[in-house]
């Protein structure tokens, strides 16, 4: 898990050039809302894009949300100006800004000292501003863990899922569908997976991308659930009405969460203090792997906001234990806080 972990579960895409979404997106409970310069507005519509962009990172009101900017690949002639416009003028309104289309670690390497120098330039705190990397091809894919590598600043891995699709000559028109003819059971688990793991291997989140026919829900849900599973921290939506979808897939459920708790104060207590490093729990055996494995689960149900109803007790005394209620075992979780 990152080390400063923060909820990425929905991912908001809004267009910089409309001033209608923007104003729109600080009501919604996206955890993260990011202005786009990129795919979503026209090049006749770029500059304009960047007033709307500046104007409403520094207009703030985002409720605590992470607040990004994608702003237009490396190798555009945009790219420098979108950095060096939107980062100085409203860069304290920023935590991070997404780099698409990066096929090669260079491309993260540029933003980085981008992102430096105007740190310099206006006095904001070397290092504050982020990094997230789309992988959208076959190169940025083949290149990922070097990608992943480039920048202390990197904060999370994004799938590009369309672009990817062309780049290596998927036979599908729908964007995240599996393509007519194929008998595999996933066309997408191979570059979920690599990106997830070169994510995870160098501390990053990583983040599913868009599901694009809007109004089905069902089908959202079902995707949202499979990278959930696989270990995504969040997945990209386009509308509001995709965003409680995604925040209910990428959340744990109640009881994993107590349960995860759970498991990380029993560990901790017999670790520590009884210098135990196997245990049992109830009917289950836990060890430092179970203590992981809670802590992806409790980290993510804290930082979305998921509380625990219960605690861990050291077990009591034999002596204490023989005149306990009928029902109450040692080492079991107390009642309500």
């Amino acid at each position: 898990m990152p080390q400063e972990y923060r909820s990425r579960r929905s991912c908001l895409a809004v267009p910089g050039s409309s001033q209608r979404f923007l104003d729109k997106a600080r009501g919604l409970a996206a955890d993260e809302v990011f202005l786009d310069l990129e795919d979503a507005v026209a090049p006749a519509a770029k500059e304009a894009a960047r007033r709307n962009v500046i104007a409403a990172l520094n207009d703030g009101g985002w409720g605590g949300k992470l607040v990004a900017v994608r702003v237009n690949d490396a190798t555009t002639r945009w790219a420098y100006r979108d950095v060096a416009e939107v980062v100085a003028a409203a860069g304290r309104g920023l935590d991070a800004v997404i780099l698409p289309k990066v096929t090669d670690p260079g491309h993260v390497v540029w933003l980085d000292l981008m992102l430096g120098q105007i740190e310099q330039d206006t006095g904001d705190e070397a290092g504050r501003i982020g990094i997230e990397a789309q992988i959208e091809d076959a190169r940025g894919l083949a290149r990922v863990d070097e990608i992943a590598a480039a920048s202390p600043r990197l904060r999370a891995l994004v799938f590009g899922p369309a672009d990817f699709m062309a780049s290596i000559g998927m036979r599908s028109l729908r964007v995240g569908a599996q393509p007519a003819g194929y008998v595999g059971s996933d066309a997408y688990h191979y570059p979920l997976l690599r990106i997830l793991v070169a994510a995870r291997g160098h501390g990053l989140a990583a983040v599913d991308g868009p599901h694009l026919a809007i109004g089905d829900l069902d089908g959202l849900a079902e995707a949202a659930a499979s990278a959930a599973a696989l270990g995504y921290d969040g997945k990209w939506v386009l509308h509001p009405d995709q965003i409680d979808v995604v925040n209910q897939a990428f959340s744990p459920s109640q009881d994993d969460y107590e349960r995860a708790e759970l498991i990380l104060g029993a560990y901790r207590y017999y670790t520590s203090v009884e210098h135990r490093g196997a245990v049992m729990l109830g009917d289950e055996m836990i060890d430092e792997a179970s203590r992981k494995l809670a802590l992806v689960v409790a980290t993510k149900g804290r930082a979305a906001g998921l509380r625990s109803s219960q605690r861990f007790e050291p077990p009591v005394s034999m002596t204490s234990a023989e005149h306990a209620p009928l029902g109450e075992s040692p080492g079991q979780p107390a009642g309500e806080t």
